[in-house]
């Protein structure tokens, strides 16, 4: 005889129905996708901060080390470019460390998956419900394990013949399946009924981090073409085409290559 571990302490009689199980896994399914594309947006999110805030950096490192370059002590001209390329590199950089921190207050920190307390509420952390569900999704299957086990006894003790000793045993196991069936129920029908709650909770919940996303954005750029209009303003020279700055870089190349220390051996 063949042995099939699965079948082992596995009732007779279906005690939880098709439809209901087939509700219960779609619903599940659609909180399991949701909590990865949670975590998905939220390490996005961040490694998206940290290269803005790695590139204003990286100008401020910039105009610094120009502004130590011995040209700036030879070239007033110069020295005033690039005092004002520093200036404009170090304000776009704190307006750069204020939206990050707002798109952190508003949109990371709100995403972060934590230590929740009751998963069915809308937590300020909304990735720290998804631990709680897990739990109570676990607390389920656990409990309709034992639902399963007890059913299957009862089952057993129904088949055998209805003795003294046999119908004390049947009882017995039917008292034993009367609470774990109701905590079951119970929990399946919590389950059945917030899960698709929390689900269509989503948009209300991010609306608004997105929101404010946006309105930092639109505050950064709007301050970056105050200061670059400020940095063209005091360059004061117009701006070259790409044609023209070509050809003026050719012509003092050329200007170059005609001193004697770069010329050809």
């Amino acid at each position: 005889m063949s042995w099939i571990p699965f079948k082992i302490g596995q009732p007779k009689k279906q005690i939880v129905p098709k439809t209901v199980e087939r509700d219960f896994e779609r619903e599940y399914g659609k909180l399991q996708q949701l909590e990865e594309q949670t975590k998905k947006l939220q390490k996005d999110m961040k490694k998206s901060t940290d290269a803005d805030l790695a590139m204003s950096k990286a100008a401020v490192k910039i105009s610094s080390d120009l502004l130590s370059n011995p040209l700036c002590e030879q070239d007033a001209a110069f020295l005033g470019v690039v005092t004002a390329f520093d200036t404009a590199m170090r304000r776009m950089d704190s307006f750069n460390q204020e939206k990050v921190n707002q798109i952190q207050k508003t949109v990371i920190e709100p995403l972060k998956n934590g230590c929740g307390a009751v998963w069915a509420a809308v937590s300020r952390r909304f990735g720290s419900v998804f631990p709680s569900l897990n739990m109570a999704v676990k607390r389920r299957e656990q409990t309709l394990q034992e639902y399963r086990r007890l059913q299957a006894k009862v089952e057993k003790y129904e088949e055998k013949e209805r003795s003294g000793p046999g119908l004390a045993k049947l009882h017995q196991a039917r008292e034993e399946l009367r609470p774990v069936r109701a905590d079951f129920e119970a929990k399946n029908q919590q389950l059945l009924q917030e899960m698709p709650k929390f689900y269509s909770s989503r948009s209300d919940y991010f609306t608004p981090s997105f929101e404010a996303l946006l309105r930092a954005q639109v505050v950064f750029y709007s301050e970056m073409r105050s200061i670059f209009g400020d940095l063209t303003a005091q360059i004061g020279r117009a701006a070259l085409s790409d044609e023209l700055r070509e050809r003026e870089n050719e012509g003092r190349l050329g200007e170059l290559r005609a001193l004697s220390i770069v010329g050809d051996d």
